[in-house]
């Protein structure tokens, strides 16, 4: 390849799907925002009685919806609701901070001008002393602020309410990674609580570019997503093209990411994973630097990045904690062992079946010796030992901690050995399927190792007809496949196709870090400069001489 056509690579528009369209409602015709956004809203009634009549009426009379209400003001009693939601809302923060403001210390006998609207004005400016505040006309949003945990302060006589923020702080404290350990490196994850994960974010890029951007998707669930990204670094038609797919769902409800991912991904029935997921702040900190757009979902640990491509689900986030060539052979076992895992057991299939003259004699003699009284051809073997590692190592994800690595580690030496032992499987199988379980966690990302997984059967079937052409068959077709990905408009194998030279320092190898001076450039072509080369001044070699 000429470097013409590399350089036209690195500056190829992006391609985004325009047309990319959900639907999961089976009522509505259309799923673009505006249809949503036209949507009919109740509006408040001025009586308050009658307003919190409805609202009892439309929350079912549920117990943990709290409604006071009371009189203010000394000489004109104003009548006024506080509604909140126990255990959504801090109790203590209604207490001192609206309640005692309300009943207590408020006193505008001194403005008797202050008289409709203007009331909720000064209400706003001078008595409630919260944080966030803002104006509520309608019954939806009633209802939605008070399940977002604030509390809502209807007044007699007025058609608008006041929402304020007294969301309860009660969440999951921050903890160690569980899915993605380091030895060096931070030792904090995600929680499920949305703005904690900003927050986590925040303290590593303290940039006010660092925007972002809300959407409330479900219709029942009215679920919170953060849509982050720092601009001027990250690719506005990426970012664009983010928002436009949220902004096409239409479900009833999100209860975790993994919803969002299946939804925006570009291609469904690919087992490779377009869409990169993490726990770890440091790792979404990194992606942002690189122009990539992360999605937050409230009540999930598990934040998303746009684009994704191939060479980041075999990079760990340790990989930049330590010396670039420890990390270089770090991510060189890790290439092999998806190739370990994804070809082993297809080609001892292939070659003990078609290609035995390939097997040295020694060996072949070994080999043929073990298997003897082995009812079962070699694929069948294969087949019913990789089944059954799967269904140990399911049962030991599936059941109690305690017992879980005990049951699936006991488990797969019992019914190895006894395997062997009663002639259903020889030791050869067991110990190809020993190393091929082994090598399928030398992936960082349990999506990638996933896909590796389901693909080892597909190899396996066609070496187990074709022999080591059906391998080559299978390889050449899952190589084409890949190469014809895309993730929000990126080529997913960049930066290996197209080749992008500059980029090929941070692929497999990993250069030192003074030599990383570019960010991706198919993901970034705005601000691709990452850091200024440094001259380094030669040191003397006979400082610690005397």
């Amino acid at each position: 390849m000429t470097c013409k056509q590399v350089h036209t690579f690195s500056n190829t528009n992006i391609h985004l799907k325009g047309e990319f369209k959900l639907s999961f409602s089976k009522n509505n015709n259309s799923n673009s925002p505006e249809s949503k956004k036209n949507k009919t809203k109740d509006p408040l009634l001025k009586s308050l009685a009658e307003n919190v009549k409805i609202i009892k009426k439309a929350m079912g009379n549920s117990n943990d919806i709290i409604i006071r209400e009371v009189d203010i003001l000394k000489t004109d009693k104003q009548r006024i609701a506080i509604i909140y939601a126990d255990g959504l809302a801090d109790k203590t923060a209604i207490t001192d901070f609206i309640m005692e403001s309300l009943m207590l210390d408020l006193d505008i006998d001194s403005t008797p001008e202050t008289r409709g609207e203007d009331i909720i004005q000064y209400l706003k400016n001078f008595c409630l002393t919260v944080g966030d505040v803002e104006d509520v006309t309608d019954l939806q949003s009633v209802y939605q602020a008070v399940l977002n945990g604030e509390t809502v302060i209807l007044l007699d006589g007025q058609t608008k309410a006041i929402a304020t923020s007294t969301k309860s702080s009660k969440d999951r404290a921050v903890s160690q990674p569980s899915t993605e350990s380091v030895i060096r490196g931070p030792q904090e994850s995600f929680t499920e609580t949305l703005r904690t994960n900003t927050a986590l974010i925040r303290r590593k890029i303290k940039d006010p570019n660092l925007w972002i951007k809300s959407r409330i998707i479900g219709d029942i669930t009215q679920t919170d997503v953060a849509i982050m990204y720092i601009n001027g670094i990250a690719n506005d038609k990426i970012v664009k093209e983010v928002l436009e797919r949220l902004d096409q769902i239409d479900i009833d409800g999100i209860l975790d990411s993994g919803y969002i991912e299946e939804l925006i991904q570009d291609s469904k029935f690919s087992p490779f994973p377009t869409v990169y997921n993490s726990e770890r702040p440091d790792v979404i900190a990194a992606a942002l630097l690189e122009g990539k757009v992360a999605i937050i979902v409230d009540g999930s640990p598990f934040v998303l990045i746009v684009p994704a491509l191939f060479p980041a689900f075999l990079q760990a986030a340790e990989d930049y904690y330590q010396r670039s060539i420890i990390s270089t052979l770090i991510r060189i076992l890790r290439y092999g062992g998806i190739f370990v895992s994804l070809m082993v057991p297809s080609l001892y299939i292939s070659i003990t079946t078609f290609h035995q003259e390939m097997i040295p004699t020694p060996m072949l003699i070994s080999i043929a010796l073990q298997r003897e009284g082995v009812p079962f051809p070699a694929f069948i073997e294969a087949i019913l030992m990789e089944i059954a590692f799967e269904i140990l190592r399911e049962a030991g994800l599936r059941m109690p901690r305690v017992i879980g690595p005990a049951v699936s580690i006991v488990g797969t030496l019992i019914i190895g050995q006894a395997a062997v032992e009663a002639g259903i499987v020889s030791a050869v199988m067991v110990i190809i399927v020993s190393i091929t379980a082994i090598c399928s966690f030398l992936s960082p990302a349990y999506a990638m190792s996933n896909s590796i997984r389901m693909l080892r059967f597909p190899l396996m079937i066609l070496a187990s007809m074709f022999g080591l052409f059906g391998i080559m068959m299978g390889a050449f077709a899952i190589i084409l496949h890949v190469c014809s990905l895309r993730s929000f408009g990126i080529p997913y194998t960049a930066p290996f196709a197209p080749l992008i030279p500059s980029d090929q320092k941070d692929a497999i190898v990993l250069f030192s870090r003074d030599s990383l001076l570019t960010r991706p450039r198919l993901v970034n072509q705005k601000n691709v400069t990452r850091e200024q080369k440094q001259v380094r001044k030669k040191g003397r070699s006979d400082l610690g001489e005397s």
